[in-house]
């Protein structure tokens, strides 16, 4: 592995501002993020507010209840999403960029080697990422076949359909992955537009049969009765409310897309009220029908409140949100997978560019097919949107209270804030969290088991990875000869060839064993060596005058450090060209390329237990080729290989 992740006052160098920053106009950003951002928090009404009075813990929809849901929504969207994420933890950013991954390398960055408790805020951090892969499969699976269910609602006789449309609309999504997202992307943003726009309207028209469900819905009296009364069902219709939140860590992730003022502006003024209107009128609805109709419209709220003559445009715009939902998911396990691979949890993976404009919008094969392999299993298998909403709110959730865990860390750590107000703010971040989270544990037989297994699975492989790599080097690196000693023993006696030799080596110090290798058995130096380290920072993206950093050793030795950003692309020949302190530029017809390759033998040495010795020796033979990875020419390049006991 030739990577390698490092922190401390490296890791503070200034990047480059063009990147990871949203620039152009307030208003086109904030549209661009309507299109993007909040896709899976905007499909949210088609099924939460259905899953309270009809999922598997159902309320009575009589006004008590009515009040009292519309209530808890109201309030857990203001303390969650408004106050948690929008208000503060975007703030947190790592030069413009959010997410779990990178909220974790900013905390590593500040608290590494200070804190006793450093690895575990970074264990949480990367099982948070874990179980954003669970979240990746469900979301797809559950909001588009909750969008396709609406045609249920246009005519009896099309159910037989539903599950054939989804699977049919989700195998088309996968497959136009690999083409890239750019033009259908320049749709997303007046698609979303329209379909928050009906959301309010469609609300509107039933507020005002009933106006009383505004007072009731911001009124905190109407939850907190609803806890006093009956706190058994209540903390059982948490599991049903928290599906109205889904999504909402999507604002803080995809921030450096757009900025956070963009994101906070279409959030505040138009997809917030566009979202509480609705619901409002949800419950508006109900409460002007009769006992009979309940029963019935109680299935599919959101769809019965369009007239039968816009039912079916209804079920097409929300399927189109839901599509726009789903690819947003999909793009994002991409640029986590991503993130991961740069930052030394997840093995070098093939990655397919799809945009010569935009560096961000990247394609995976591996994630994509694995994806779309395991969101038809689980149509097929769950059947129902409501099945499947039972596996949905845990992941969210998790991933909520563990936000919650790495911002306690930034406000007391970082930002020094005053402890009573920041103590308070997480005691009722901590409360809402845990509150939502324990009320979804209870649907772990029913289908909240499948994110927990997903998150472990995906957990078991993110550390072994890290904590292999990390032994590999480390055993590498005991039988490492010092550079200065190598240079005056060995490289007077050997002949010395025309031409330029990089030797790609994990560590910055000591002699390469690719490098040991070629002198033993073909008894020639080149007349240049280059000993070259790709290192990943704990910033986005690294600025060009910070890119290279050169070491002379003399005799035609050089040690070059090459830096770059997580959420940046690797172009190992693009940057030697830059290189001036080492004579003559690089040609890449005169320079031959050294790769070592790492057989690995487990052992019972202290380090690893001997299933995950070979579950990584397993990846490491599976992982992305180094010529490809780094972008070195095909003809340019020699494999030498060697074992390695872990």
């Amino acid at each position: 592995m030739n990577i390698t992740a490092t922190g401390g006052a490296e890791a503070d160098a200034p990047h480059d501002t063009s990147h990871g920053h949203a620039h152009g106009p307030l208003l086109k950003l904030a549209l661009g993020a309507v299109g993007v951002v909040f896709g899976d928090i905007g499909t949210s009404p088609i099924y939460s507010f259905r899953e309270t009075f009809s999922g598997h813990h159902p309320l009575t929809p009589d006004q008590f209840h009515i009040h009292a849901v519309l209530s808890m929504i109201f309030w857990s969207m203001m303390i969650v999403v408004t106050l948690k994420y929008v208000t503060i933890i975007m703030r947190a950013d790592n030069k413009g960029e959010g997410g779990s991954l990178a909220l974790l390398a900013l905390i590593n960055r500040t608290i590494s080697g200070k804190k006793k408790w450093a690895s575990g805020i970074v264990m949480l951090g990367v099982f948070a990422t874990a179980l954003f892969y669970g979240d990746s499969m469900i979301t797809p699976a559950v909001t588009v076949l909750s969008a396709v269910e609406g045609l249920e609602t246009v005519q009896r006789g099309f159910e037989p359909f539903v599950i054939p449309a989804a699977v049919l609309i989700l195998v088309g999504l996968f497959a136009i992955q690999s083409r890239g997202t750019a033009r259908v992307g320049l749709m997303f943003g007046p698609v979303m537009f329209v379909y928050f726009g009906a959301l309010g309207v469609l609300g509107l028209i039933h507020i005002m049969d009933q106006p009383s469900v505004i007072v009731a819905m911001i009124n905190p009296a109407n939850a907190v009765g609803f806890f006093i009364s009956e706190p058994v069902r209540a903390f059982l219709a948490m599991g049903s409310v928290v599906l109205a939140l889904t999504g909402a860590e999507a604002l803080y992730a995809d921030m450096g897309h757009f900025g956070r003022r963009p994101i906070k502006v279409a959030w505040l003024y138009f997809v917030l009220p566009a979202l509480l209107l609705n619901y409002m009128g949800q419950g508006a609805m109900l409460l002007s029908l009769s006992a009979s109709q309940v029963s019935a419209e109680v299935k599919d709220p959101f769809f019965y409140l369009a007239s039968e003559t816009w039912r079916l445009p209804l079920v097409i715009l929300a399927t189109l949100a839901s599509v726009i939902a789903s690819q947003a998911v999909i793009s994002g396990a991409f640029s986590v997978t991503q993130q991961a691979i740069q930052l030394g949890f997840v093995p070098r993976l093939r990655i397919t560019h799809t945009s010569e404009a935009a560096a961000g919008q990247i394609y995976i094969p591996l994630v994509n097919w694995a994806l779309m392999i395991m969101v038809l299993l689980l149509v097929v298998t769950f059947r129902s949107s409501s099945n499947l909403a039972a596996a949905y709110g845990i992941a969210v959730t998790g991933a909520m209270s563990i936000d919650t865990i790495l911002i306690a860390v930034v406000l007391f750590t970082m930002w020094k804030w005053n402890r009573i107000l920041a103590g308070a703010l997480l005691i009722l971040f901590a409360a809402v969290d845990l509150g939502y989270f324990s009320s979804n544990l209870t649907k772990i037989p029913a289908g909240g088991w499948f994110p927990l297994l997903v998150g472990a699975i995906a957990f078991t492989f993110l550390t072994t990875w890290a904590k292999g790599r990390q032994l590999m080097i480390s055993r590498m690196n005991e039988a490492s000869l010092p550079m200065e000693i190598f240079i005056k023993s060995a490289a007077p006696s050997a002949a010395r060839v025309p031409g330029t030799a990089v030797f790609m080596t994990s560590s910055a110090s000591g002699v390469p064993h690719a490098l040991l290798h070629n002198l033993k058995h073909n008894k020639v130096l080149h007349e240049r060596v280059i000993l070259l380290t790709v290192r990943i920072e704990d910033v986005p993206y690294v600025s060009e005058e910070k890119r290279l950093e050169t070491k002379d050793y003399g005799s035609g030795f050089y040690r070059v450090v090459l830096r770059y950003g997580f959420m940046e692309e690797i172009d190992v020949p693009a940057a030697l060209a830059q290189l001036k302190d080492i004579g003559t530029q690089c040609r890449m017809m005169d320079t031959s390329f050294f790769l070592a390759r790492q057989t690995l033998l487990a052992s019972s040495r202290p380090g690893m237990a001997i299933w995950r010795e070979k579950l990584f020796a397993w990846m490491l033979r599976n992982a992305e080729s180094a010529m490809e990875f780094f972008k070195l020419p095909t003809n340019r390049v020699v494999e030498l290989g060697s074992q390695v006991e872990i």
